[in-house]
């Protein structure tokens, strides 16, 4: 889900707004700041306080959120310890075969290393959770460790795996008075699903015999299957589901008071510069206090800049396929033709025998089924056979109208289905193999056809692609930091689902079921920050850039037909752009053996550099102190980036520094793979030497680009790369980092 960060009033008088203080200036005779704030809050009105006030907040941010009007916030911001105050903004959101897709194992790997993430708490930030789905039964776990200081607003709501569940609503409120309740509910419980899929997808207990509707059958598992969870609820209906950035920031607050130790947030909002944007504000907070943030990329690709979620002490997550794909099985009336499969989700598992079928010739052009070009008495009772290139949405409605039994589409739309398009019986075949069943069609007098659906097909090559709805890079806020960070499960991904929400339709009935399929970086995001649980519970001495830096530099960047990830839209080989460093690969992950770390005031020098003011930096990291006498852009990040500012060429010098996680000492030589022409790198010293364990060598990547003689170029986008890996000498390791470079326009490089 993506949420904007803009305003809106249930008043024309009043606003909410998030306001920043200075606590060193707060009087003594308070004994706390939230008396100081309400105190102000009391001068300024004759209100009761509490119906102007909202949150305060503790560890996001020294401040608190109120409602006032545009005379009540000038006099405020006219008062001493006023920093600096925002309009109040609404963000936006962003499935079992993925445990195995990604290789873990419970006899060897990362799951057993790890105890499956035992202890460690997961929050999630979403639209609630269902706490009566089985995915969160606590059958076999320990007892709620002492450190957690969460709670659960609801009796009975929670137990030893659901151990939190709070919500998070004054903000929303104010906009929309009450929370629906109709298509909502006033309390951490999810009535639109998306959380507690999330949820389930990063920590669910196993559940067997798991499906839908007979697809993906098995036994569902959350990534870290014995990891804690905790609900914050910061999503309610309006219209559509949105989040206010006060409720938001006051969810992030409470779950480092309550003692998470990962973040979740398949959510965005409108992408502005960091210390405007309430999740880059929250996260850095977070990632201060050694708490890992996974939040998803968005779902606005194939463009370019289209990421969400880019600061650099966030890990951003892309979406991408895996080898499972749901069929049906055409068999025409002569079996001489064979049987044909192509791709249905239709949630019945239904067999039809020897129907008639209708080529649906349309205008006599090739794009057949066209709007209004069936006659329903031709079709009655028959399948619809229907061959195009453009918008399969049009034959869907067309399919609807008819009163056909069903169709078979021959085209290379069936990819972008989701789940919910199959509501008729459909089939979708590639148009290779749609040829076959038109030959036999047009020679067949009385030409008729048999189609079993409900099967699942595993092993499907090529995966992973990366989603077509996939956002892609450069960030339009930090271009020189790349993003995405990693591709992850993100297609048609199984996990739980309320059952008294729809989770399909056939014609105009609904069904329902306790799991559903569904695509998006939302359904990404939860399996990295289940990995990183699994990282943090083997490698607890590890930092959130640690964790995030063995997952990038151990990255896939082949599918299982060993070729370089492709892009699902066009089929040609993708970009770190596109997947960032490739991807995750959790049991590599575990074993990096080097990585690169990165400190609190290294991204405050970066934010330096970015020509943020001292106020801007400091309403983000909440030091007032702040020294840029060391600002760079080069951060000590696990890629590179060349931005070309107007220019067809470039050179930079970056400097890093690896860190090793090993046991022992131990070398690493240097590989650079570039492209042949436009991009050359060159790494000092191309060996390095380590003493032992957590010492540190420093090197520098020195690359130039020149694109003036690429094709390829133009004026939006440009994607050159290559990767530098350290090979262990004598050893198994390889740490490899993607370098790419990028067209920006008024960007200043390190």
């Amino acid at each position: 889900m993506i949420i904007s960060f803009s305003s809106s009033s249930s008043s024309d008088n009043y606003q909410a707004y998030i306001v920043l203080m200075d606590k060193s200036m707060m009087p003594s005779p308070f004994s706390n700041h939230h008396n100081w704030y309400t105190s102000l809050l009391s001068s300024l009105s004759e209100e009761i306080p509490s119906m102007l006030h909202l949150y305060t907040y503790n560890h996001v941010m020294d401040g608190f959120s109120a409602v006032l009007t545009k005379s009540q916030l000038g006099r405020l911001e006219n008062m001493s310890g006023h920093v600096a105050t925002f309009e109040d903004t609404l963000g936006k959101l962003h499935t079992t075969r993925t445990p195995m897709f990604l290789g873990l194992n419970k006899d060897v790997g990362l799951w057993p290393a790890s105890s499956f993430g035992e202890d460690m708490t997961i929050g999630i930030f979403d639209t609630g959770i269902w706490p009566e789905s089985k995915s969160f039964h606590d059958e076999g776990m320990s007892e709620v460790p002492s450190r957690w200081r969460g709670a659960c607003e609801a009796e009975g709501f929670c137990n030893k795996k659901l151990i939190g569940a709070r919500s998070f609503s004054q903000g929303m409120k104010h906009r929309n008075e009450n929370i629906s309740t109709t298509y909502d509910y006033d309390s951490p419980r999810d009535y639109y699903g998306h959380g507690t899929h999330t949820s389930s997808t990063a920590a669910g207990s196993r559940v067997q015999f798991a499906s839908y509707f007979g697809y993906a059958n098995g036994t569902a598992t959350g990534i870290a299957s014995k990891a804690r969870l905790a609900m914050y609820k910061v999503l309610f209906f309006n219209d559509s589901y949105d989040a206010a950035a006060s409720d938001t920031l006051a969810g992030m607050d409470q779950a480092i008071e309550d003692g998470v130790d990962l973040m979740s947030l398949s959510l965005g909002f409108n992408e502005t510069r960091f210390h405007k944007n309430p999740i880059a504000i929250g996260a850095f907070a977070a990632m201060e206090k050694g708490i890992f943030v996974s939040c998803s990329a968005g779902n606005s690709g194939p463009d370019p800049y289209t990421i969400y979620n880019g600061a650099p002490w966030i890990t951003t997550v892309g979406a991408g396929t895996i080898d499972r794909d749901f069929a049906a099985y055409v068999t025409p009336g002569d079996t001489n033709y064979g049987t044909l499969t192509g791709k249905s989700v239709f949630p019945k598992k239904l067999l039809v025998e020897k129907v008639g079928v209708y080529y649906g010739y349309g205008n006599k052009s090739k794009e057949t089924c066209d709007l209004n070009s069936l006659n329903p008495k031709d079709v009655k009772g028959k399948y619809i056979f229907c061959e195009f290139d453009d918008d399969i949405f049009i034959r869907l409605y067309e399919l609807a109208t008819s009163g056909a039994a069903g169709a078979i589409f021959s085209s290379n739309s069936g990819k972008f289905l989701s789940p919910g398009s199959f509501r008729f019986p459909l089939v979708v075949l590639e148009p290779k193999v749609g040829d076959l069943l038109k030959r036999y069609i047009i020679n067949t007098k009385n030409a008729s056809i048999s189609v079993k659906y409900g099967e699942t097909l595993l092993g499907v090559k090529p995966a992973p692609q990366v989603a077509d709805f996939s956002s892609r890079g450069p960030s339009q806020q930090s271009p020189w930091i790349l993003k995405p960070d990693l591709l992850a499960p993100g297609v048609d991904i199984l996990a739980a689902w309320p059952p008294n929400r729809r989770s399909a339709l056939i014609g105009d009935d609904f069904l329902y079921s306790d799991f559903r399929l569904l695509s998006g970086t939302s359904m990404s995001c939860p399996h990295v920050v289940g990995i990183a649980a699994l990282l943090k519970s083997a490698h607890p001495d590890w930092s959130p850039a640690a964790i995030r830096s063995a997952m990038m530099t151990t990255a896939d960047i082949r599918d299982n037909n060993k070729n370089v990830i492709v892009d699902m839209m066009t089929g040609e080989q993708g970009t770190p752009l596109d997947y960032g460093s490739g991807h995750v690969n959790p049991n590599k992950a575990m074993d990096p053996g080097l990585v690169y770390d990165i400190q609190p005031q290294d991204y405050i020098n970066y934010l330096c550099a970015l020509n943020y003011t001292r106020r801007e930096i400091r309403i983000i990291s909440r030091k007032s102190d702040i020294n840029c006498g060391n600002a760079t852009l080069d951060l000590n990040y696990p890629s590179f980036i060349v931005v070309l500012n107007n220019t067809n060429t470039a050179r930079y010098t970056f400097e890093r520094v690896l860190t090793n996680v090993g046991t022992s000492s131990c070398s690493y030589r240097a590989e650079v793979n570039t492209p042949t022409t436009g991009m050359n790198v060159v790494v000092k010293p191309s060996m390095i030497f380590f003493e032992g364990r957590h010492s540190t060598v420093k090197f520098e990547v020195i690359i130039e680009v020149d694109i003036s003689g690429d094709k390829r170029k133009n004026n939006e986008y440009f994607g050159n790369y290559g990767h530098l890996s350290w090979l262990e000498v004598n050893g198994t390791h390889v740490v490899r980092s993607p370098i790419v470079s990028a067209l920006a326009y008024d960007a200043k490089q390190p």
